[in-house]
């Protein structure tokens, strides 16, 4: 891999440095403490299955809230403005509603570790197979693109060269995750959560000191350039922007999409669910992170327009934050503010890494033993392959951390990636839960017709009012998907009775049984 070149940063004070040091080692020590909890692999991917709900919920907010957050959405607010806040308000609580009271219960009751191997239990194997093989390569993507995120920002702040960060970072997130699996990622997330919160109401309230409040900040982003940030204020964009931001995207790709697909099918968030002691607490996690989520765009987005003024012209919006703290936090602020973002930087990458590890061990090589040995890996066996993979996709993102992550716009990468096959396994998880009718072969051809359908959409010049349409690709694709689905489903056999049985929502709802015949699905 190329050296991308180092920089000088800034001069930081030996305070800031044994607050960042203190992190790093707390953090690597609380790690490395679950390791001796884990004996199988139930122990490494689900923590024996007995998180409770607060760990939860703290732990999906600062895995989700990590890199793309902190760094991405604060660039995206630098360059779009406020509408970017509506990924965390508009595309975060009420996704997390829904996911909590429809979604997690039949995911805990399943005993389940992924969503591939839910919907292969609710279609067939091939449905399992095609889900598991793009998220598990997505994930491994995202950990690259994590690492360098996390190395760029050292550079930016500190100083030294990519390279040395980036292995620092492997070091401490892969001894972890490899040591405790998912009862240290949920344990130290917990400390990062709160380390976070801390840290970024301290960047927001400096921000916001140092360019003199919300109503100055507007008059003295106006008045740079009344043309150019007409709109950076404005929560709900005109169809007719230039930002990738329209309203219409947002309410229908977005809200309606993109977001509840990503807390009901996004495995590194629901795996916390699936870990859970008790389907209360699945419910009450999801819905606990959703309280502490509508917090985060303040911490973040309003940072990145204060950057406008105070760290005007940069030539990457990415960042706009690091910066921020480069010019405004005083000694000790900045190292506790320093560790927060070290923290989102880590959090994301160890959430990857788990559950990358998990898909790839349980869904694309235990399928592959099952079909040669006729049998699924024993406990043990699955938890050696598990650390195994784990190894190898450090090792791999590692290698790939360049290439993939000097895409110009990170978030608009990830968020364009994730709406190249959201929006189809939405549509199959959704009708699969909610329409009895839905037969694995509608599943199967919703699903590939579903991604090539987005994949053309995507590649398509001129469809769309904006360049970057990755909100109307995933609109599109997931109603596209749900007519594919009903249509085949419709020409295909009805599936038996006894393989739904508590798998419908409406079946159970109905029947009025719904603890007794998800009981019968878990025995």
């Amino acid at each position: 891999m190329p050296d991308a070149g180092a920089t000088s940063g800034i001069s930081i004070s030996g305070f800031d440095i044994a607050i960042i040091a203190t992190y790093m080692l707390g953090i690597l020590a609380i790690g490395t403490y679950y390791g001796k909890y884990v004996k199988s692999a139930t122990d490494f991917f689900l923590a024996g299955r007995a998180l409770p709900f607060w760990a939860i919920g703290m732990s999906i907010v600062v895995s989700d809230i990590g890199a793309t957050d902190f760094v991405f959405v604060g660039g995206a607010a630098y360059s779009y403005g406020v509408s970017a806040a509506n990924f965390d308000w508009l595309g975060s609580m009420p996704a997390m509603v829904i996911a909590a009271f429809i979604f997690m219960p039949y995911y805990w009751r399943s005993t389940v570790y992924t969503i591939p191997e839910f919907l292969g239990k609710r279609y067939n194997a091939a449905v399992q197979i095609i889900h598991a093989g793009i998220w598990g390569v997505f994930m491994v993507v995202m950990l690259a693109v994590i690492f360098w995120a996390t190395s760029d920002f050292l550079v930016t702040t500190i100083g030294g060269k990519h390279w040395y960060w980036m292995v620092l970072t492997v070091i401490v997130v892969g001894i972890y995750t490899l040591s405790g699996g998912l009862a240290a990622v949920v344990m130290t997330d917990v400390i990062q959560m709160i380390v976070m919160f801390v840290g970024g109401i301290a960047l927001l309230a400096l921000s916001m000191w140092e360019v003199g409040g919300w109503s100055s900040l507007q008059q003295q982003v106006s008045a740079m350039d009344p043309v150019k940030y007409k709109d950076h204020f404005t929560l709900m964009l005109p169809n007719n922007t230039t930002t990738d931001y329209p309203w219409a995207g947002i309410i229908f790709g977005l809200g309606l999409v993109m977001s509840t697909a990503y807390f009901s099918g996004h495995q590194g968030i629901v795996q916390r669910c699936f870990g859970a002691r008790t389907e209360w607490d699945a419910k009450a996690g999801m819905l606990f992170g959703g309280v502490l989520k509508s917090m985060i765009p303040f911490m973040v987005a309003l940072p990145g327009l204060a950057a406008i003024i105070v760290v005007p012209g940069l030539d990457k919006a990415d960042r706009a934050v690091p910066e921020m703290i480069n010019q405004i936090l005083p000694p000790g602020v900045r190292g506790l503010t320093f560790s927060a973002l070290v923290a989102s930087f880590m959090s994301s990458a160890d959430t990857y890494l788990s559950s990358a590890s998990t898909i790839w061990t349980t869904d694309l090589y235990g399928r592959f033993y099952h079909t040669v040995n006729g049998k699924y890996p024993s406990e043990k066996h699955g938890l050696m392959v598990g650390r195994i993979f784990t190894i190898a996709f450090i090792v791999f993102a590692l290698l790939m951390a360049y290439p993939i992550g000097t895409t110009p716009s990170m978030y608009n990468f990830i968020q364009t990636c994730l709406s190249m096959f959201q929006g189809p396994v939405f549509a199959i998880l959704l009708m699969g839960i909610m329409w009895k009718r839905a037969t694995q072969w509608g599943g199967l051809a919703g699903l590939i017709l579903g991604v090539a359908f987005s994949t053309i959409l995507h590649n398509t010049e001129g469809l769309f009012p904006i360049k970057n349409a990755f909100l109307f690709v995933a609109w599109w694709s997931f109603v596209f998907t749900v007519i594919v689905t009903v249509i085949v489903s419709y020409l295909t056999k009805p599936e038996p009775e006894e393989k739904l049985r508590g798998l419908i929502f409406g079946q159970v709802i109905h029947e009025g049984k719904i603890q007794r015949v998800l009981l019968d699905r878990v025995s």
